[in-house]
């Protein structure tokens, strides 16, 4: 059994790269077009898996080509795929994602097999969750999957590290028994209602996360790393320059990074600038999975000063 269950989304990314984004109406010249696996609970997944965790992913593909690849890429990664279901009904998930000059990105989702996760499939996964020790979540499937996902590990004791992405305006009861909440600056103004342009606007927001009764807020900043609320204090976490390239599964890179160094019981604000580092180095590759760095890496940024 896996010590990181991620319960969340398989996506083939269609990626294209585009001196700058189009306006509405706008048809742009695009280059460089390739076929990614991705998808937020898978990109967590292999995130976590490269950086040493022993990980078992959850989840749904349709039965057609992009799901085959996807889960034999995942195999590649070192992730457990033996309870990814095949959806006969529905299409696996893709993104189409533009990224401009600067490494920015757009991004349209069609969920496809994601958005058939169910209870009953949550149920017929209770074993793998009762071995782990931590589940990681994502948004990408059905909120009610998440949210009972949420309660049935509190009463098996792991815990909880959710990015909510995408983000939706929910009651702070949603997130009772998070023990981490990831989000970036976006994210955490939906979530909070506070706008986040900075370290005070990412304060007042982890803040209010924290309010929540969530005991880790994390507001991660882009080129600036992330800021931390939690029972420890509050502190900024920043992140070393680097030339980038594309900032496609940076989030996902930190919350695989965030785990893999929870796991090796690192003081949280080491497994923070640990995730940092994640982060930061996934940002200077294009891609989803093939833009996550290795344990080695990692390890290397981490000790050089990392963040």
């Amino acid at each position: 059994m896996a010590e990181v269950v991620v319960l969340g989304s398989l996506n083939m990314d269609l990626v294209v790269r585009t001196k700058q984004m189009p306006r509405p109406g706008e048809t742009a010249l695009g280059y460089g077009f390739t076929t990614v696996p991705g998808g937020k609970g898978a990109n967590q997944a292999a995130a976590a898996a490269r950086l040493g965790a022993n990980v078992e992913m959850l989840g749904r593909v349709g039965s057609d080509a992009f799901g085959e690849a996807m889960l034999a890429n995942l195999r590649a990664q070192g992730v457990g795929v033996a309870h990814v279901w095949r959806d006969e009904a529905a299409p696996s998930g893709i993104a189409m994602i533009v990224v401009d000059e600067r490494g920015e990105n757009a991004i349209v989702v069609a969920p496809g097999a994601n958005g058939q996760v169910s209870l009953d499939d949550l149920r017929s996964w209770h074993d793998h969750l009762a071995a782990a020790r931590y589940l990681i979540l994502q948004f990408e499937v059905p909120l009610p999957v998440v949210r009972a996902a949420i309660a049935l590990a509190a009463t098996l004791g792991l815990r909880v590290i959710l990015n909510p992405a995408p983000a939706y305006h929910l009651e702070p009861a949603f997130f009772a028994g998070v023990y981490a909440l990831v989000v970036n600056e976006t994210e955490a103004e939906i979530l909070t209602g506070v706008p986040v342009c900075g370290l005070q606007g990412a304060a007042e927001a982890g803040q209010a996360l924290h309010a929540w009764e969530v005991p880790v807020a994390i507001v991660t900043l882009g080129a600036q790393g992330a800021y931390v609320t939690s029972a420890e204090g509050a502190w900024h976490v920043p992140a070393r320059p680097v030339q980038v390239v594309d900032t496609t599964a940076a989030g996902d890179a930190f919350v695989g990074g965030l785990t893999a160094a929870l796991l090796r019981q690192m003081p949280l604000p080491a497994a923070v600038r640990y995730a940092t580092c994640a982060g930061t180095l996934a940002t200077t590759v294009l891609g989803a999975q093939t833009s996550l760095p290795n344990a080695a890496q990692v390890e290397a940024f981490f000790q050089e000063g990392g963040s």
